[in-house]
């Protein structure tokens, strides 16, 4: 006898052309253009949801967006032309809102409030299809740069749901954290959303995009890996199934693109339900031997 059919969404992962200079406006709206050109290839496929790299817009030099030129300093964010960058997200999502397209890209994110450091979030913006940005992740395990000169972590994991389908969001390094996608897992998701701009060491490339893999396959989720082009030639963006195995990618040139899949709903059963009761059986244990005198 049958069980019952999971729920699906059609997603698209994209890569786009990388921009790292934070004073090009003109540059920043040219990406801007790229991304609405994908997204509406993306909803021509029939995606409900296009999952776009790290940084879309711009991902600011760390040397370019010094405080003192030249150097690895303390950022200063003046430099960054947030003028433009928000016109262009605007624009952005009234394309999701034409196109009923919902779009997670990632940006530096000025928070309402200061932060401690009065330095931005590295966020991903989740707009929905109505336009209106539903929720916002905000990178959380910083590299060491980010975390010295840069931003300011986020706490939080995140989580939206469409058509059934539960959605989570990493961003940078945090592939390479195991507990992060484990996490994810426990909580109910079945996709892992990840948003990155790819190592910074050349000939790195193919690290976030087996971490990718093996997390895909140790905790039984779909996870869409979107980076930016110039990665492209050695670890396209792509989408990993639950199985471990790369069932959808982005072309190997250093050019933008976009690809669709549809991914499910992953049913409770015997399996899924064992290894989340052994986890939390784990830091349940782990937490009460941290606390022993």
């Amino acid at each position: 006898m049958s069980g019952p059919t999971p729920a699906t969404v059609r997603i698209a992962v994209a890569q786009t052309t990388p921009m790292d200079d934070p004073t090009d406006g003109a540059a920043m709206r040219a990406r801007g253009t790229q991304v609405r050109a994908l997204m509406t290839r993306a909803a021509d496929a029939g995606a409900r949801l296009l999952h776009l790299p790290e940084g879309a817009l711009c991902f600011p030099s760390k040397v370019l967006l010094s405080s003192r030129p030249g150097e690895i300093a303390e950022s200063d964010w003046t430099r960054f032309d947030f003028q433009t960058q928000d016109a262009e997200l605007a624009a952005i999502a009234e394309h999701a809102r034409r196109l009923r397209l919902w779009t997670v890209i990632g940006a530096p994110h000025r928070p309402s409030r200061p932060t401690p450091s009065n330095r931005p979030m590295l966020s991903l913006l989740v707009i929905d299809g109505s336009g209106a940005i539903r929720t916002r992740y905000d990178e959380r395990l910083l590299s060491r740069t980010k975390r010295s000169y840069m931003y300011e972590a986020g706490t939080d994991a995140v989580t939206f749901e469409i058509d059934g389908v539960t959605f989570g969001c990493l961003s940078g390094l945090e592939g390479l954290f195991g507990d992060l996608v484990s996490d994810y897992e426990a909580t109910g998701a079945d996709v892992v959303l990840y948003s990155t701009t790819g190592p910074a060491d050349p000939g790195a490339e193919m690290s976030l995009a087996d971490s990718a893999a093996v997390a895909a396959r140790q905790n039984g989720l779909w996870v869409s890996y979107a980076v930016h082009a110039d990665k492209a030639t050695d670890a396209p963006s792509g989408v990993v199934a639950p199985d471990g195995s790369w069932v959808s990618r982005c072309v190997r040139r250093a050019e933008p693109d976009v690809v669709t899949l549809d991914v499910a709903r992953r049913l409770e059963g015997p399996a899924r339900e064992w290894r989340r009761e052994m986890l939390a059986t784990h830091r349940d244990r782990r937490a009460a031997s941290l606390s022993r005198p």
